[in-house]
């Protein structure tokens, strides 16, 4: 792999008395688009702040391509930041405001027309030069403000909550439009948000932070289908966390019953976390030696049916097209390789940090 575009070493940041990160480290490659996913106060705004010079770190180096960078105001990184805020000038039109930190750098005028020109054909907004901010929907002008950081031709653009204002619809429009923009312009992204659908969606790569710590860090696919604990597991998507005990390699035992599983190395009979997704439960007809329960609820939700099954002293979330009634007795059945064991934390501590290594 190539040498990364920005490196973050052992950066810590304290607010007052909060440990905001905790000795972070983070490499970000070019073009890559990285999303910094947690919930509130994981410290993700943090770190954007940090790489973009709003923030100064207590401890830690920050580069970007091998240059040590922690001292430069952010008007001399080669970066531009959205908001979720748009931060349009409400007294400047479309086109004044995207050329406006172009004339800053004393660009020609020519110069200027044709990078407005390219940055409303990018957004899909060509032709709306002239009309105020107030004459635009929360979308477009979501759109305005990436074209006026595009212009200034970043090789980072980031991007903190930029799509939280907007509705539903607009919110995945934008979602496909950022997609888009990545791939034509060849921009490394570094996305905030505490939305895991839009994590999923968008990302090459999600960094899942807590407590300032990195949780886990890989591709949507291996984050959804490969969590590392339990904290990952129940904040990417839905999910069964049941406590199990891991009887001996390839055999776990749930709410009483033993099942066939692919994990290995975790010892006898030890306890762990078992993480099982609602879509990997298949309902069948109860079995004298199996795990079997009672369908509690039911939500029809377009796609498939969500419903909860009442089984082993546990309350089971499962996801299926195939619709069991409430009251129905069924069975619960999960093939080995859909079944994730995980190691229980021993304290509170190593909870937090998880596998921040």
């Amino acid at each position: 792999m190539s040498a990364p575009l920005i490196d973050l070493v052992g950066i810590t940041k304290q607010f007052d008395d909060t440990l905001v990160l905790d000795d972070l480290n983070l490499s970000i490659q070019e073009n890559e688009f990285m999303t910094l996913l947690g919930p509130s106060g994981c410290g993700k705004t943090t770190t954007l702040r940090i790489i973009g010079g709003f923030t100064q770190a207590d401890k830690g180096q920050l580069f970007f391509e091998g240059k040590e960078i922690s001292g430069v105001p952010p008007h001399k990184r080669q970066l531009n930041t959205v908001f979720q805020k748009y931060a349009l000038f409400s007294h400047l039109n479309i086109e004044e405001n995207i050329a406006f930190g172009l004339k800053i750098k004393k660009k020609s005028r020519q110069y200027i027309k044709d990078k407005i020109d390219y940055a409303l054909k990018l957004v899909n907004l060509d032709g709306y030069g002239k009309r105020m901010p107030d004459q635009l929907s929360g979308g477009q002008q979501q759109r305005i403000a990436i074209a006026r950081a595009i212009v200034n031709e970043p090789k980072v653009l980031l991007l903190d909550e930029p799509l939280g204002a907007l509705d539903l619809k607009l919110r995945q429009d934008m979602q496909y439009e950022l997609i888009r923009l990545k791939n034509e312009l060849g921009i490394t992204f570094i996305y905030v948000t505490h939305d895991q659908e839009e994590a999923l969606t968008m990302s090459d790569k999600i960094v899942v932070m807590n407590q300032g710590y990195i949780q886990q860090m890989g591709t949507p696919e291996q984050i959804y289908n490969e969590p590392e604990n339990a904290f990952v597991a129940d904040f990417i998507g839905d999910s069964n966390i049941i406590d199990g005990t891991m009887i001996q390699d390839l055999v776990v035992e749930i709410c009483g019953v033993r099942l066939p599983c692919i994990d290995t190395g975790f010892g006898r009979n030890k306890p762990v976390d078992v993480v099982i997704r609602p879509e990997d439960v298949e309902l069948t007809l109860p079995t004298p030696d199996g795990l079997n329960g009672v369908v509690s609820h039911l939500i029809f939700k377009g796609v498939h049916y969500e419903m909860e099954v009442e089984a082993g002293g546990f309350t089971w979330l499962v996801h299926s097209t195939s619709l069991s009634p409430v009251g129905s007795k069924v069975g619960i059945s999960v093939r080995p390789e859909n079944i994730q064991i995980m190691n229980k934390p021993a304290s509170e501590d190593e909870e937090a940090i998880a596998n921040d290594e």
